[in-house]
């Protein structure tokens, strides 16, 4: 199953009131486990960059000018995308900036369906509880100590761990993908066997009795008796 968690870094925040994208992060997934494969790129707005958004993300107009524009990467963004689920902390928000974006571009949007937010997941899971990133990665002991600004990568990889936690962990080891366990299964150029189950060949146990012996029985009135006074004779 592939997966791909993103998050993405602006001027503000509406897309439709003049701000822009500046930043955006993408961790690919594989069964829930990254692959290694990632996106990362810097776009320049074209526009100031205010000042309280500088605060939260520490990216200047001087970083971002002469950057790409957001249209020189939209078809390889794109491309690493594909048509997996894209998973996204207050997911609303960076779908909004990233379906403008493509928009000016004239490219379609990216559909709504296949939007996942970890904040309506942690909401579920977590009722009245603080929602931010920050809170749920302390929350599930992730360590977020080299954080101290936004940025989209980091915070991508950082949800990348939270989404894994919030949908249960890993649990490695109760199962292999299909490709693996087949090729196990299979000699080379026979796939006769692909499309059963292997074969599980288990040595024949009898069942142990649980019923104590009479010698047994006999051994604990023995040690019972060597009690003096005991509690249980006292009722």
């Amino acid at each position: 199953m592939r997966e791909i968690v993103f998050d993405t870094e602006t001027t503000g925040f509406d897309p439709h009131g003049g701000h822009r994208l500046v930043e955006i992060g993408c961790i690919e997934l594989i069964n829930r486990v990254p692959s290694g494969a990632v996106f990362h790129a810097y776009f320049d707005p074209e526009r100031d960059m205010p000042a309280e958004a500088e605060a939260v993300h520490g990216l200047s107009s001087a970083f971002l000018t002469g950057k790409p524009k957001f249209v020189e990467h939209a078809a390889e963004l794109i491309e690493f995308l594909g048509d997996a689920p894209l998973i996204a902390h207050n997911a609303a928000f960076d779908f909004g900036f990233l379906n403008a974006e493509l928009a000016a571009c004239g490219m379609d949007a990216v559909s709504l369906d296949r939007m996942v937010d970890t904040i309506a997941i942690a909401r579920r899971k977590h009722p009245g509880a603080k929602l931010s990133l920050d809170a749920l990665c302390s929350r599930y002991g992730i360590d977020r100590s080299h954080r101290t600004k936004h940025g989209a990568l980091l915070d991508a990889e950082l949800l990348a761990q939270l989404y894994v936690e919030l949908m249960g962990g890993r649990q490695i080891g109760l199962e292999l993908p299909a490709d693996a366990a087949a090729s196990d299964r299979a000699p080379s150029g026979d796939t006769s066997d692909l499309l059963a189950p292997a074969a599980i060949n288990r040595p024949f146990r009898a069942p142990r009795p649980h019923r104590p012996s009479d010698a047994e029985l006999a051994r604990h009135g023995e040690f019972m008796a060597g009690f003096t006074d005991p509690l249980w004779t006292r009722t």
